[in-house]
């Protein structure tokens, strides 16, 4: 896994904030945030498990604790905190246990991640207002953020670099056009 100079770049620009979710498959919340004004960066990989050195074999596989998650890095001037709960609570069903779409597994389970109890209470207080919106209770995990493992190269990107591969043409795009449908107000001008 490289990391790109313009990353490195926005890890040491102390204006820029980050912020992580897990939503299902990576491929489809990454697009859909790429297009969120304020959003600087996206990066796929694995967090809210335990295992070192986690990859796609074995996270899909089933065989880690971690979830497929991104990390947004966002500038708070242009986007709030509670601007990027909004999207990512409409770009999921946070109902479904364990899963996202066609995908399955604790790999796809939906988890909103926190760095201080600020964020906490953000996460918290749209779970209540969005809850009285669905029948069944919230299924979405909230919990503190510790690690983050970048994704493989290939994953980075993904629907950007394969717009007419099978999966991101039937689920990542349909998906990412439902979402910024319901948070028009928060669209990057094109």
């Amino acid at each position: 896994v490289t990391e790109s100079s313009s990353l490195k770049a926005l890890k040491s620009n102390k204006d820029i904030k980050v912020a992580t979710f897990a939503g299902g498959c990576f491929w489809c919340t990454e697009t859909i945030f790429e297009s969120i004004k304020g959003v600087k960066e996206v990066i796929s990989g694995y967090s809210g498990g335990s295992e070192d050195n986690p990859t796609y074999e074995t996270v899909g596989a089933g065989m880690t604790s971690h979830a497929e998650a991104f990390q947004v890095y966002y500038d708070p001037r242009e986007i709030s905190f509670s601007d990027l709960v909004r999207v990512f609570f409409a770009s999921i069903d946070p109902t479904i246990v364990n899963g996202q779409g066609p995908d399955r597994g604790t790999q796809y389970r939906t988890i909103a991640f926190y760095n201080n109890i600020e964020e906490k209470a953000i996460i918290e207080a749209k779970m209540k207002e969005i809850a009285k919106e669905y029948t069944k209770p919230l299924a979405t995990q909230v919990k503190p953020f510790e690690i983050f493992h970048q994704a493989e190269d290939y994953h980075q990107d993904f629907v950007k670099r394969n717009p007419n591969q099978g999966y991101v043409r039937g689920e990542s795009i349909p998906r990412r056009e439902r979402t910024l449908a319901k948070v028009k107000d928060l669209v990057k001008s094109k």
